[in-house]
């Protein structure tokens, strides 16, 4: 028996997401053993909840790195969360793949200019902000959006994700009106809506996930503020909607990849979801996560072959996912020199009528 580990968070505000992940890789597993995938050997789920929090996500690597029977862990949600388990799965020789980190630094360092691989265990199924950033910029002066006030939560995926907005929106001609920043906790934003306001944005860029870019959007438009709130892949789900209001329509997010229901590997996946009967919908992630599951498994297919236990496979299955490549449910998977997805597919998604619309799917120009 070997185990895969997911680390994500399975209570509090994220856990739409993070059990969107966990149902995920438990239905590639189940998918894996049932065609008795790698023969042999039977595949389990060992789920932990980091709340969102690295020291509680550092506390859940430390635990799976200690059982012997892990093989690879699928996870984290959150970058700053990744930061802290890269080095405790790295030093077990656990390879981590990511649904949902999109901050470059986790695969490139600190210094993008002269990127260096920090982390030879870790890939990411979902492409980077770095390039997510300026699609959403790009979106937004093409749309006749010509000043933007922009806003991150300082935690490292909002804080990058905004930076990158806010330069590439200069460099194509727009005007930055005002870079501002909340406390990750804050729920009210009148501060921060009545200084942008007097500036005449004519949309508003966050850098956040849905539990603080829901109340600022309905926020900004109760106080006056009537344009568009935009933010990434961390804003994407209909719990934004939910706590944004009746006002939400024309907010905008982008996330990551085609819409799955377009795709023909994603309609599968859906429908192996949809009759699992999972009680959590699969969110923004859940195809990522299976995605990242499958990659796993592709790699234990040849690394657990001829091992005598499963953590004997661990620095194998490491090697094994540089060279893994297929078509899954969000499109074509594989990884680059950095561990990083080749896929640069991003989707622009408005709210129409109080859904998530796609609206433009295509690659950074």
């Amino acid at each position: 028996m070997a185990k895969i580990g997911v680390i994500a968070p399975l209570t509090g505000d994220l856990s739409v997401m993070g059990l969107g992940i966990k149902n995920s890789v438990e239905l590639a597993i189940k998918q894996a053993n049932e065609a008795k995938a790698i023969p042999g050997w039977t595949l389990e789920l060992a789920a932990e909840d980091d709340t969102a929090t690295p020291d509680v996500g550092a506390n859940a690597a430390t635990k799976l790195a200690a059982d012997k029977s892990v093989v690879a862990v699928v996870g984290t949600l959150n970058s700053g969360v990744a930061q802290a388990v890269q080095p405790i799965l790295q030093a077990a020789s656990i390879a981590m793949v990511s649904p949902a980190n999109t901050n470059p630094a986790l695969t490139k360092g600190a210094d993008l200019a002269a990127p260096k691989r920090t982390y030879a265990n870790y890939f990411r199924v979902c492409t980077t902000d770095d390039v997510q950033g300026p699609f959403a910029a790009q979106y937004l002066f093409e749309s006749g959006v010509k000043k933007l006030a922009v806003i991150n939560d300082k935690k490292p995926y909002g804080q990058g994700l905004a930076m990158a907005v806010a330069k590439k929106f200069k460099e194509l001609g727009g005007e930055v009106v005002a870079e501002e920043t909340v406390n990750k906790d804050e729920d009210n934003f009148s501060t921060v809506i009545d200084l942008i306001k007097g500036k005449s944005p004519e949309a508003v860029y966050f850098g956040t996930e849905f539990q603080l870019a829901g109340p600022m959007s309905q926020q900004m438009k109760s106080k006056g503020l009537n344009v568009p709130l935009m933010g990434g892949d961390g804003i994407f789900d209909a719990k934004f909607i939910e706590l944004a209001g009746s006002t939400a329509n024309g907010d905008l997010a982008t996330s990551v990849g085609a819409p799955i229901e377009t795709l023909a590997s994603g309609k599968s996946y859906l429908d192996a979801y949809t009759k699992a009967a999972y009680k959590d919908g699969y969110s923004a992630y859940g195809a990522y996560a299976y995605d990242a599951a499958n990659a796993i498994i592709a790699s234990l297919k040849t690394s657990l072959a001829s091992a005598a236990s499963a953590d004997a496979a661990r620095a194998g299955t490491v090697t094994g996912l540089s060279s893994v490549s297929f078509d899954g449910a969000t499109g074509k998977v594989g990884f680059d020199q950095y561990g990083d997805a080749v896929a640069k597919v991003l989707t622009v998604y408005t709210v129409d009528n109080l859904k998530w619309v796609a609206k433009k799917t295509g690659e950074l120009k």
